[in-house]
Formats: C-alpha cells, structure tokens, sequence
C-alpha cells in the first residue's frame, strides 16, 4: 500500500469514520468520502459530515439511501423506537439490516465509478454491540464478492477492526487529529455533536474509551 493511489471512505462524520478519514489522508494521495442519507434519525449527521469534509478539503458524496428505511425501521431511522441495548443475546434496537452490506457495495460502486481502488471503513469488531455485519469474516467475504462482481480488484480496509474505543482514541492522537475529532464528531445516537449527550450506548462507549485513554496517556507522560 502506498500513496499515488484513491481511496473512498464510508463517512458519517462520527469519531470511528473521521478518525478513518485522518488515515486515509495519510495513506492516499486522493481522498473522497460518501455518506449515506438513510432517513437516519438525525438529519444532524450528514451536517457534520458536510462540515468535516469541507474543514479537511475532501470531495464529499451523498447517496439517497431511503430505501433502507422502509425495509429496516429500527432506533436509527425511527423516532418512535427506543435506542436500547441488546439483551439475552438479542441485538440492540440500533441495528440495521444488511447496513453496512449496502453501504460497503454502493461505495464500491462509486469508487468503481471515480478510479479509487481503496474503500475505507470504521467497522470494528471489539467495540461492535453483536453487529454480524462489522465482523471481519463479513467485511473479507464482502471484498471478495464485491471485486467478483465488477471484476475489479478493490481492498476494503477496516483499520479500527481490533481496536476498542480507547485505542482508537490513541490512533486519533497519533494521527494530530485527538481534538479535532474530540469536538467536532457526533457519535450520539441523540444527536448531540462532541461529548454528546452522555447517556445513550454510543456517548457511554465513547467516553468510557476516551478516559481510559486519558489515563493511559497521563501515565506515559507521568
């Protein structure tokens, strides 16, 4: 992997995909990003995303994505649903079917369309609530049947895949991008930008992340 080469990042202007667009900074010479417009609960969310893109000069794409609301209404397109975690081995109401299997093909697609043989992804499967479709055997299966069907050799990269929250805080520094994505990312599933709104799944595993890694970074500097 080397630079002289495009890449494509699924991007929802969320701590996971910014700090994935910080790397792909870092490793492409060309960059562009995709958000998906889903209908998703927070109209907020492709905002940010227009915000990060244009603050970081990245040609930004946003695909009409509505179907997948009315196939698969869950805490993340409807209002009237909970966001609630999984229990008894169920999966959270934050889960949407075939998610990242849509997303992952129609930004294949679109890097097909624009010469980018790189797609980048914030899947991980440490921090992951049960999501099959963040597991690493998906996201392989997924670039081997996506490159079968365009006859393309595309690479998805997941480059959180094995990291937790507080490693991928790490990484964020690593890249000179901790405060950036500290403040101006939304992870919260209420649609509260930053720190977040402190009580729902995401802000809870976000914050537990980032003091642990404050931690860490105090000891090593101690």
């Amino acid at each position: 992997m080397g630079k002289n080469q495009k890449a494509v990042v699924v991007f929802s202007g969320g701590q996971d995909s910014t700090t994935c667009l910080f790397w792909a900074l870092k490793q492409y010479d060309e960059v562009e990003v995709v958000t998906f417009d889903y209908n998703q609960r927070h109209k907020e969310e492709i905002e940010v995303a227009k915000e990060i893109a244009n603050d970081l000069n990245v040609k930004h794409h946003i695909l009409d994505m509505s179907l997948l609301n009315q196939l698969a209404p869950n805490a993340l397109t409807r209002d009237d649903l909970e966001v609630t975690d999984g229990e008894n081995g169920e999966l959270p109401s934050t889960f949407v079917p075939g998610r990242n299997l849509l997303f992952l093909s129609f930004a294949t697609i679109l890097a097909k369309q624009i010469g980018a043989k790189h797609i980048v992804t914030g899947v991980c499967e440490t921090d992951f609530s049960g999501y099959p479709d963040c597991r690493d055997i998906f996201i392989k299966s997924l670039n081997v049947t996506l490159n079968l069907s365009m006859d393309d050799d595309f690479v998805v990269h997941t480059p959180l895949m094995w990291l937790d929250k507080a490693e991928t805080w790490k990484l964020a520094d690593e890249l000179g991008a901790f405060d950036y994505v500290r403040e101006h990312t939304l992870t919260c599933y209420h649609g509260v930008r930053g720190s977040g709104c402190g009580e729902c799944p995401a802000c809870k595993l976000r914050q537990n992340g980032l003091e642990t890694y404050l931690e860490q970074r105090k000891e090593v500097n101690a």
